[in-house]
């Protein structure tokens, strides 16, 4: 990963924060900050590929593949992919 000095808020990214920003704030008047929200986020895809990790184990992937989303997917049954990049 590459580190910069500065986020860069496309439209869209704007559009995501704002999406991301209601799922995480406690109420309607609720306005958490930026850095909750991006911490939310790393939080639930780590958390997400773990999840996927650990039904490999336990599921078939026919069962698992519905869950695939664009950033991890079950591409085999032993192996998980990121699709971000």
């Amino acid at each position: 990963m590459t580190r910069r000095t500065s986020l860069k808020i496309t439209d869209e990214r704007e559009r995501q924060v704002e999406k991301a920003s209601e799922i995480v704030a406690n109420s309607s008047d609720d306005d958490p900050p930026m850095s909750v929200v991006i911490d939310a986020a790393l939080a639930h895809l780590i958390q997400s590929e773990e999840n996927i990790c650990d039904a490999c184990s336990d599921l078939d992937p026919a069962t698992i593949q519905p869950f695939n989303t664009d950033v991890l997917g079950l591409r085999y049954r032993t192996e998980i992919e990121s699709r971000w990049r």
